[in-house]
């Protein structure tokens, strides 16, 4: 009888649902392909191997692939590189990768000896000799040094490429790991140095400490010599919250552990640990604070915020008074107010200067600000114009900095500067790949479906006839207010224009070109306007002549996946060839794999059913259909990804195969969302990518 009484419950429930809830139930009951989200599951793996080794037999058999290969791979392996540095005290520090160190080298350099020109190179540590040691496919992640000394460094690395990592203390005078130091099992989290003896820790502390997404949702503060289940919690988040961090900020001779709560992608509570206390930071939840400089907490608004009748408007950038903020006081000065076509790219700090990196109609101009006397004032850096300026390396010790900028045709440079002084100079350029002289770039607009107009860039020959019969490659992103600016096109070079191919950089919406509202008019119920901002620009190169649907192809990976997915199944008459890359394509259960949970604020939540009801109109994996005419799609993926689940790519292609459907594809087994781990990696993967395009697309 009781068991009768369960099924009646659930038979009354059911009958309640509304169309949409019972369409989704169903939807998900019909998914015949769900065992190919067993990311090592012996069947999926099979399949893996027989799609990609097909794929790879065929687009290697392309007369362009091998010297694609080889082109890429003496690209990415040049001695002539851009050595960029990561500065700690008085030394340089770069990882390296090159044909004799395809995993990389750890290495620093005197700061002296940097700026003169000739570094002398100290090996630090092999990640192929530790590789072969372990036996574990290592892939450094990064390092962190304890400050004033930097004597020991926190070194994160990753088994395969994922964003999970192993944290190990290292020695930097004696070259090993500290076998009693502090030590982080896999992740996906992190520490930070408080001081020599003390560690700000987020990462899984055991049952319960991870968040629905998969990042931590509690920070502690770890004593040397303790174990970390005894370490202090400082704060615990939710599990439905994106994930909870702890960092440290330095601020001259004072130094703050800071705690963000981050609710959604998008929304955080930000918190200061002081004095045996935790105190909340009155500040929007959307606001993104970047640093403390002379008691001034930087924040960028992403939404309109009035303090005392006074409003400061969404996109800018403000200071507070740190320590009355800390009181409950707040006293604000505004530093930059972006106009409707500028946005914030980059803000960091020297020891007394505030950088601020502009993008103005998605080029670059920087400017140093200063703070006296209760008020901000800047002065612009000379650099060249009509590009992208990157800041690449700081330091709190003193005003000096370095800054690289490039465009389509123009190699990297990077600049040694000065704050303080305002001065700046060439100290390396990359070597010219291609011969720039042939080729020339274009800004165009082109009007969308609701009448916002979309800027585009476009690489081309000089001169070229307007035939509609160019190959042409749009690369485009649109989410996640990710900015894409100019850069210089080593291997798009030789693989595609120097073969006659066109290539477009979209600047559609979902990103932050021009700012927050530029983003948010691209997300959730608007994202529709993402996807009709890349029609847009694709029927203005049809219309314009510089190519047909026959010679036309998009590439974008991740949420760029999403995009492409997207334009296929919605536009398929518009396209020939579509490089899906690392994608979202299961909308429906996004948010049930890796990280997915973490991007709602992004695309909603699917489990809702009002919310549902928009994501499925443009859910690829839902709105492919049989006796399509689809153009022949090339995945590309990693099973190693554990932040976008290769699960997205294999079911799509499965469920396109038994429908009929031509598809390539191929699965890296190591390189995590970056898709791979070494260049050799990248240099197969750039002539598998570049050989369809140019089979697809010229013939």
């Amino acid at each position: 009888m009781k068991r009768f009484n369960v099924l009646l419950l659930a038979l009354l429930l059911f009958s309640q649902c509304t169309p949409v809830e019972k369409e989704m139930e169903e939807e998900t009951q019909e998914d015949k392909y769900l065992w190919l989200e067993e990311v090592d599951g012996e069947k999926a793996l099979e399949f893996v191997k027989n799609q990609s080794d097909a794929t790879f037999a065929e687009l290697s058999k392309e007369k362009d692939f091998e010297e694609i290969q080889k082109q890429s791979l003496e690209i990415y392996n040049s001695p002539d590189r851009i050595i960029y540095p990561i500065i700690y005290g008085d030394f340089v520090y770069n990882f390296w990768k090159d044909e004799n160190n395809a995993r990389g080298i750890w290495r620093r350099t005197s700061r002296a000896d940097y700026m003169s020109g000739k570094p002398k190179w100290d090996t630090l540590l092999d990640i192929d000799e530790l590789s072969k040691k372990d036996d574990v496919k290592w892939v450094f992640k990064g390092a962190s040094g304890l400050h004033p000394t930097y004597d020991r460094f926190l070194v994160s690395l990753s088994a395969g490429g994922g964003d999970a990592v192993f944290v190990k203390e290292f020695d930097v005078n004696k070259k090993q790991f500290i076998e009693d130091g502090f030590k982080l099992d896999e992740a996906k989290g992190g520490a930070d140095y408080y001081d020599e003896n003390t560690l700000v820790v987020s990462t899984d502390f055991g049952e319960g400490a991870m968040t629905d997404s998969g990042y931590p949702g509690q920070v502690k503060i770890w004593k040397r010599g303790t174990d970390l289940k005894d370490a202090q919690r400082l704060h615990k988040g939710e599990t439905t919250d994106v994930g909870t961090w702890g960092g440290v900020m330095r601020d001259g001779d004072k130094t703050y552990i800071m705690v963000s709560r981050a609710i959604t992608f998008y929304t955080s509570n930000s918190f200061i640990w002081d004095g045996g206390k935790l105190t909340k930071m009155d500040i929007p939840d959307d606001a993104s604070p970047s640093g403390i400089l002379n008691n001034q907490l930087v924040v960028q608004l992403k939404s309109d915020w009035t303090v005392d009748g006074k409003t400061y408007k969404t996109g800018s950038l403000i200071s507070l008074n740190f320590s009355e903020l800390l009181e409950g006081k707040k006293n604000i000065s505004l530093i930059l107010e972006p106009d409707e076509f500028s946005s914030i790219s980059q803000i960091s700090t020297t020891k007394n200067k505030l950088l601020v990196n502009l993008l103005t109609n998605v080029t670059n101009k920087l400017f140093i600000y200063s703070y006296n006397d209760g008020a901000w004032s800047s002065k612009p850096v000379e650099a060249p114009d009509f590009g992208t300026i990157s800041i690449v390396g700081t330091n709190d010790s003193d005003d000096s900095y370095f800054f690289d900028f490039e465009n389509f045709i123009t190699p990297s440079t990077l600049y040694a500067a000065d704050a303080d002084k305002n001065t700046s100079r060439p100290y390396k350029s990359l070597s010219a790949y291609f011969d720039a002289d042939k080729y020339e770039v274009k800004q165009y607009k082109a009007k969308s479906k609701d009448g916002t107009m979309v800027p585009y860039f476009m690489v081309a020959a000089k001169g070229i006839e307007m035939s509609g019969t160019h190959p042409t490659l749009i690369y485009a992103y649109g989410g996640f207010e990710v900015s894409l600016s100019p850069f210089y096109a080593s291997s798009y070079g030789v693989a595609w224009l120097e073969k006659g191919g066109v290539l477009v950089l979209a600047n559609i919406r979902g990103g932050g070109e021009f700012g927050p509202e530029w983003h948010q008019n691209g997300i959730k119920e608007k994202r529709q306007n993402v996807y009709d901002d890349l029609f847009a620009v694709s029927e203005d190169l049809i219309a314009k002549k510089v190519t047909s649907p026959d010679h036309l192809g998009v590439m974008g990976g991740s949420n760029g996946g999403l995009l492409v997915g997207v334009a296929f199944t919605q536009r398929p008459d518009l396209y020939n060839a579509i490089v899906c890359q690392v994608p979202l394509l299961d909308m429906q259960r996004y948010n049930k794999l890796l990280a997915g949970a973490s991007w709602m604020g992004e695309y909603g939540d699917p489990d809702k059913p009002g919310e549902w009801a928009y994501i499925k109109k443009y859910s690829p994996y839902h709105n492919v259909k049989e006796g399509m005419d689809y153009p022949e799609v090339y995945f590309y993926t990693s099973t190693r990804d554990d932040r976008v689940h290769p699960g997205h790519a294999r079911k799509m292609v499965a469920k396109m195969n038994d429908m009929g459907y031509k598809t390539y594809y191929y699965e890296n087994i190591e390189g995590g969302h970056a898709g791979s781990s070494t260049n050799e990696q990248r240099a197969k993967s750039n002539a598998l990518t570049f050989s369809y395009l140019l089979k697809k697309l010229k013939g």
